[in-house]
């Protein structure tokens, strides 16, 4: 009886123990095949690492050419244009007849005023020889000292009114010599805004003209171009002597245009927080022209410590920016990062990350941290990590190359 029990009791547990082996067999198949059924459903990715970023960048802004100098003509006199003698984009030197204006009315002020100077002269002769008697009768009884006093005082008085008509004369004169409508300086004429027969208001040397003035022509130097840029607030600072940028013209894309820090307006605008920057460039073949759009492309230094990441590895969800890192079990970790400047296809990262982290190129929009996934290598070409400094090369949109950081 007793050896029966010992038996039934050990059969127990070898079956038991049997059991537990299956179980524990089933159980390590089980996991097994639930890690092979997860690995493939993880999410395949491309890993990347940061990149150390470029000792300078390239800043491209739109810019303006304006002559060095732009003078408006206008008629000083009023009356009608009898003649214009040059036309747009006549070169002229300083001095050179444009136009000729007939004034009829200046010429009767001019005759009338010559006349009347005539007349006080006469006056004036006249009361300097009264003036002479009198003064000869002085203390006898003939006359008495208040009567000399006033024939004196008459000539001087005759005497400042010839002084006053010989500047009225004078200035008719003048305004007689601005019927000849002359060039400023050496230039180019940009604009010619009369015709013969046109009737022209005068700039306020008429003093009869009372209607707006009229401009006539428009002549500019150009054998040096000014180039105004607007410059962004946060680059401001690296502007002064020295700094030079190189023009791009979207009608000659091959031209290398270099220029030279002018000067700088010291003051932002407070709608687009930028300065205005003006820049020479030399033109003495006189090809580059007044107005002509120009992409100006700076070389500003930027910090080489700074990592770097393509744009596409950017996660912006609601918490902010941020980037997956991928942890050595291949799991995904969202860390937020601080964002620098955007150089084109990268962006500069300023915290958030170190140079060993492994991170998740052009994340998909659902990734969850904790995710398990799956890293492969990318066919030749597709996504590669951009380098580090981009070569250098003509555009002729400030898009690609925008200032501002990506927030």
């Amino acid at each position: 009886m007793k050896r029966r029990t010992v038996l039934l009791i050990s059969a127990l547990v070898v079956v038991f123990a049997v059991l537990g082996a299956y179980g524990i067999v089933k159980r390590e198949r089980a996991v097994s095949s639930l890690r092979q059924a997860a690995m493939a459903q993880a999410v395949a990715v491309q890993i990347i690492k940061p990149q150390p970023g470029p000792s300078e960048r390239r800043l491209v802004l739109p810019g303006t050419l304006r002559a060095w100098y732009e003078a408006p003509i206008f008629a000083q006199v009023a009356g009608y244009v009898s003649r214009w003698n040059e036309d747009y984009g006549a070169d002229v030197k300083a001095g050179q007849l444009l136009a000729t204006i007939e004034a009829p009315g200046l010429d009767a002020q001019y005759a009338a005023a010559k006349a009347n100077l005539e007349v006080v002269k006469a006056n004036y002769r006249l009361a300097v020889t009264t003036a002479r008697r009198w003064k000869a009768l002085e203390g006898t009884p003939a006359v008495s000292k208040q009567e000399v006093d006033v024939q004196v005082a008459g000539a001087a008085a005759r005497r400042a009114e010839v002084e006053a008509a010989t500047q009225e004369v004078a200035r008719y004169a003048a305004l007689e010599a601005f019927k000849r409508v002359v060039a400023p300086f050496d230039g180019v004429v940009t604009a010619r805004l009369t015709d013969v027969g046109n009737y022209v208001n005068a700039a306020g040397g008429d003093a009869g003209a009372r209607a707006n003035a009229t401009q006539l022509f428009t002549v500019a130097d150009v054998h040096q171009m000014r180039v105004f840029v607007s410059v962004p607030q946060r680059y401001a600072e690296r502007l002064g002597p020295g700094v030079t940028a190189t023009l791009h013209m979207p009608s000659q894309p091959d031209r290398l245009i270099p220029a030279k820090f002018l000067t700088t307006a010291r003051a932002f605008d407070a709608n687009t927080r930028t300065a205005v920057t003006e820049l020479t460039v030399d033109n003495p073949d006189h090809k580059l022209w007044p107005g002509t759009y120009v992409d100006v492309e700076f070389q500003v230094p930027t910090d080489p410590t700074l990592l770097t990441i393509p744009q596409e590895a950017i996660i912006f969800r609601a918490e902010g920016a941020q980037v997956a890192v991928v942890d050595a079990q291949n799991r995904v970790h969202l860390h937020h990062v601080t964002l620098g400047d955007n150089l084109g296809r990268t962006v500069q990262i300023t915290g958030g990350i170190s140079a060993d982290d492994r991170l998740v190129n052009n994340p998909p929009a659902g990734l969850l941290a904790g995710e398990a996934v799956q890293p492969v290598t990318p066919a030749p070409g597709y996504a590669s990590t951009p380098p580090a400094h981009e070569p250098r090369r003509p555009t002729h949109s400030a898009g690609a190359e925008s200032p501002q950081s990506v927030r």
